[in-house]
Formats: structure tokens, C-alpha cells, sequence
């Protein structure tokens, strides 16, 4: 059995820099976990940190076998939040998820860091636009950023290296498709 990483040289970024994947379009948190192998394939160690997500999605059973290559650390409850609607729970699983994306952002041990969701993160008000300004801010210099999730607020996409829009012009849900298991979910 080949393990991902095995037969590679390792290296470092010369120079990491901060992309953001918003819109209502779907396929944000695909881009970045496409990124995320791609990455992991040429040796670079990857964490990815779920904010507001929980559950048996697909994409983290095939994360769970590119271990230690990649790794899926997420903090959310079952269902939905909505604006206003947060429980004290969600504001301390949002606290506990920059905590760790702070910690591992020091650690040395990662290249590639994606945050996943964490636009909504924002949007909800569960984590302080300073804290993740702060996260920006101190990032080292050879580490990639990733920022997921809708309602990216102005200021990430101006201090951004990249930003892609995902906009949605059709989707099976307004012809009463729900979503499917292995590509929704």
C-alpha cells in the first residue's frame, strides 16, 4: 500500500498567502479540500478546521484515510444556526475552533490551513472579526490560508491574495431535489 507522502520530497512554501472561497454558489468547501489533496500530494501537510460543522460527511471519511497528510478537526453541533439564533454552545464551539486554528498556526507542523465555514463563523458573530484579523496578522509567512463559507466580510476580501466568488445560477433544490448523500454531503 503507497501512503500519500511517501515517495515525496517534502518542502515548504516559500510564501503562503490568503484565499477565500465565498458566494452563494456551491462548491466552496469542495474548492479548498481539492486544494487540500492537491497540496497533501506533493508532500505539504495539511489541516483543515471545520467551524459550525459536525456529522458524517463524505469528505471527511476520505480525510480520515489521507491521515496524517490531512487532517479534519470540527467544531459544530448537529443543525442549523441562524443569524440571531445562536446557542451558547455555538459561540464556545467557535471559540474552541480559533483557539485550535491559532494553536496549529504556531505549531510548525502545518502547511496548508483551511477554515473552513469560518465566513459564516463571522457573519453569525460567533468569533470577533479582531480575533480573526489577529489570526491574519500573526499567520508565518511559509503557511497557505484558506477562509470558506458565504458572507466573507470586505475586509478579508481586500487583505485576500486570491478571491473566488462561487454564484449560483441554477440548483437542483428549486426543482425540490434535496441534498444527496456522496455529493451534497
Amino acid at each position: 500500500m503507497l501512503l500519500i507522502g511517501s515517495c515525496m520530497e517534502v518542502f515548504k512554501l516559500d510564501k503562503g498567502l490568503i484565499q477565500v472561497y465565498t458566494g452563494n454558489g456551491k462548491g466552496k468547501s469542495t474548492a479548498a479540500f481539492g486544494l487540500a489533496i492537491r497540496a497533501a500530494g506533493h508532500g505539504l501537510r495539511v489541516i483543515i478546521i471545520q467551524f459550525m460543522k459536525t456529522g458524517e460527511y463524505g469528505e471527511n471519511k476520505t480525510f480520515h484515510r489521507l491521515l496524517p497528510d490531512i487532517e479534519v478537526k470540527s467544531f459544530g453541533r448537529k443543525g442549523f444556526i441562524h443569524r440571531g439564533g445562536a446557542t451558547p454552545e455555538d459561540y464556545d464551539l467557535a471559540a474552541k475552533a480559533l483557539s485550535y486554528a491559532n494553536e496549529v498556526l504556531h505549531s510548525g507542523e502545518v502547511d496548508l490551513l483551511i477554515l473552513d465555514e469560518i465566513n459564516n463563523a463571522l457573519y453569525y458573530q460567533l468569533i470577533s472579526l479582531d480575533d480573526v484579523m489577529s489570526l491574519i496578522n500573526n499567520k508565518p509567512l511559509d503557511v497557505e490560508m484558506v477562509f470558506t463559507g458565504r458572507n466573507a466580510p470586505e475586509w478579508l476580501l481586500e487583505k485576500a491574495d486570491l478571491v473566488t466568488e462561487m454564484r449560483e445560477i441554477k440548483h437542483p433544490y428549486h426543482k425540490g431535489i434535496g441534498v444527496r448523500k456522496g455529493i451534497e454531503y
